[in-house]
């Protein structure tokens, strides 16, 4: 994997891409929000929040089939919630036979986890497109000015910024063990489970070590050059008419549709 892949943010110009920082973490969050607060087995709810986060994509010039291969690496956490499927009271639809035991699958069971998968998919979607239309810069300062304490929005920073010195480091890392394990023939030697585990165990000791030494260093750079721990910025701008109208007309649809799954 090459460390660009880390970066998910598409430099496009589009209506969302000119939005503020601000209102577009806003929007994601109540989003997510609304996600959360469907009730389980609304699915016209599902599908209109889905057309909402479509219609927002569509604006965006973002490309479906990204996002939404992107989106499924929500599925595999959210099959946690299989065991509402067994847990939940209802009308048995399946009854399976476990040794001594029977497991029943319930219609509400089925329903709640059905409905978890979905809200987990619907939320990942939204914040990837977030993660599309705004540069990691620009959502550190949205968070800064939204009163996100600041060593949280310093924390956040840093572990975003090092992913990709980590990735560059071990992939210099594995070279090496290439390189050092090639053959005069060329062949690939098979090695057992054993000797790899110990090799890769020492490759993690060495990445862990090397980071470790790299941080002080970083660490101390920064100290020299004036760092009192708050991420300074040119940026200074302003929220505009055209950001609090896309905010209040999102807010208005989800309103819309939260009204119509619960009443």
């Amino acid at each position: 994997m090459h460390v660009s892949h880390l970066d998910q943010y598409l430099s496009l110009d589009s209506p969302i891409h000119r939005l503020d920082g601000r209102i577009k973490l806003l929007c994601t969050l109540a989003f997510v929000i609304a996600c959360t607060v469907t009730p389980p087995g609304r699915w016209g709810a599902f599908l209109a929040l889905w057309l909402l986060w479509a219609g927002c994509t569509v604006l965006a010039r973002v490309p479906h089939p990204l996002l939404l291969r992107r989106g499924l690496v929500a599925l595999p956490f959210a099959l946690a919630a299989v065991t509402l499927a067994f847990t939940r009271p209802g009308e048995a639809l399946v009854t399976l036979s476990m040794w001594r035991w029977q497991v029943r699958i319930t219609d509400q069971g089925l329903i709640a986890f059905l409905s978890v998968m979905i809200k987990s998919w619907l939320s990942v979607l939204m914040a990837l497109l977030l993660a599309a239309t705004t540069s990691y810069p620009a959502l550190m300062q949205a968070l800064r000015q939204l009163g996100v304490p600041r060593l949280l929005v310093a924390i956040i920073s840093f572990m975003y910024r090092y992913l990709f010195v980590l990735a560059d480091e071990a992939q210099r890392l594995m070279r090496a063990r290439e390189a050092r394990s090639a053959q005069p023939d060329g062949r690939r030697v098979r090695r057992s489970i054993t000797w790899r585990a110990r090799v890769a165990g020492h490759m993690v000791g060495n990445l862990f070590l090397r980071s470790y030494e790299r941080s002080e260093r970083v660490y101390q750079a920064m100290l020299s050059r004036g760092y009192t721990g708050d991420l300074r910025t040119l940026d200074t701008r302003r929220l505009t008419l055209y950001d609090v109208i896309a905010l209040l007309m999102f807010v208005l649809a989800l309103a819309v549709i939260e009204g119509w799954a619960h009443w």
